[in-house]
């Protein structure tokens, strides 16, 4: 069996040590890289002191569960966790846990990127038959964006429809916003994070500064108390015992590291993580797509008029400049977008080398892997919009309701 990640000292990596030791600028509200493939993962597995998934995990993971993994734990685009064999074997002794997972609402439409951690996530509650809660951060864009708190808590509701849109079991899913669910419960286990995190530590930690606004300095101890299944004493009948399992980005990994170093002193069990990679801006792996940024991004609400001009036009090529070239060198799927797309969508691993080795010897040329592109991402964006469609306000209102999920805890 591989070791897990144990040492306190590697959990205490700091976000600024980013800019001194390496180019990759990897935190919560920055990705950045030097690189033409974009950010080096393995560097940052080792930075952040978590542990590769690799094939005897995944082993481990279908044999538990009696199912092949996902092709996201197959392809290594979720590459990293923590203490995923303690939660395996939790599973097979036939304890209970959870799934946390959420999103900041920055804009109207989610895109392409925010939807991975939701596929994994809707994966894990289908496979492993547990509850899953969903924290809204709009708390959180209103103290980092240029939103007011009206607007902020309404994008939360608009980005409920697509979380709920992925198909996740209303019987075991509570999704909230934190500017509705702060108080009771969840506030006390706050403020006992809060207790035990000094300023110096989130400064730290998070590269925050006297020119901080206090709430960015409070946050972080939001994020984390869903970790934590005294947050959720309608879900778990008042225990504080029950683990959880976070799928996000790596980049969220800072928050976590705080909240796992936090457990042990609350007398709660550190929760489990595993991280995706990023999914690329069209103009290239240097950085993630933004909602900020339209053109470097697929939203769900796009149209397949406009997924077409996106990719043929802003989709950075791996291919040479000339047929010719191209022909006699083949082209670059490390860095070519279009096939960096399609191992995140294109579930056929065959049909995926396939395309791969062709591309590489230079038979296919970059039109066939945007064509082949754009055919699936319209695909997925037209049924989520049929899918979306049918999510009224009752819908929203009975998954953001506090209640009992169907699950025996």
């Amino acid at each position: 069996m591989a070791t897990e990640e144990s040492t306190k000292a590697m959990e205490d990596v700091k976000i600024g040590d980013a800019a001194k030791e390496q180019d990759d600028i990897v935190d919560p509200w920055n990705v950045q890289s030097s690189s033409e493939t974009g950010v080096d993962y393995d560097k940052l597995i080792k930075r952040f002191g978590s542990s590769k998934i690799d094939d005897a995990l995944i082993q481990r993971i279908e044999k538990a569960t009696g199912k092949p993994v996902h092709h996201f734990l197959r392809r290594g685009i979720f590459f990293s966790h923590r203490d995923m064999y303690a939660l395996i074997e939790m599973y097979e002794k036939k304890q209970p846990f959870y799934l946390y997972t959420g999103r900041g609402p920055s804009s109207d439409a989610m895109h392409l990127g925010h939807l991975v951690p939701f596929i994994m996530t809707k994966w894990l509650q289908d496979t492993f038959d547990v509850p899953l809660v969903i924290q809204l951060t709009d708390d959180e864009k209103y103290l980092w964006k240029d939103l007011t708190d009206e607007e902020a808590h309404r994008l939360s509701y608009e980005n409920a429809k697509d979380i709920i849109a992925c198909g996740f079991d209303e019987e075991k899913t509570f999704i909230f916003s934190d500017f509705d669910y702060m108080g009771g419960e969840f506030y006390k286990t706050i403020c006992r994070i809060q207790r035990r995190v000094t300023n110096n530590q989130a400064w730290g930690i998070f590269g925050f500064n006297g020119e901080s606004n206090i709430g960015k300095n409070s946050f972080p101890a939001i994020q984390a108390a869903p970790s934590f299944s005294s947050s959720f004493p309608h879900i778990f009948n008042g225990r504080t015992n029950v683990p959880c399992l976070i799928p996000c980005a790596i980049d969220q990994d800072p928050y976590f590291r705080m909240t796992r170093d936090v457990a042990p002193r609350l007398g709660y069990p550190k929760p489990a993580l595993i991280h995706s990679k990023f999914f690329p801006a069209l103009q290239g792996p240097k950085t993630k797509m933004s909602a900020s940024e339209p053109n470097s991004s697929i939203f769900l609400t796009d149209t397949a008029k406009s997924i077409k001009n996106k990719v043929n036009k802003y989709a950075f090529s791996g291919g040479r400049d000339t047929t010719e070239e191209h022909r006699k060198y083949g082209g670059n799927c490390d860095v070519d977008v279009s096939f960096q797309y399609l191992r995140f969508f294109l579930e056929d691993d065959e049909k995926l080398e396939k395309i791969r080795q062709d591309y590489t010897s230079g038979e296919l040329l970059t039109g066939f892997l945007k064509k082949e592109l754009i055919e699936i991402l319209q695909k997925i964006t037209s049924e989520h919009q049929e899918r979306r469609a049918k999510v009224t306000e009752e819908v929203v209102k009975r998954f953001m309701t506090p209640r009992k999920l169907k699950f025996d805890f």
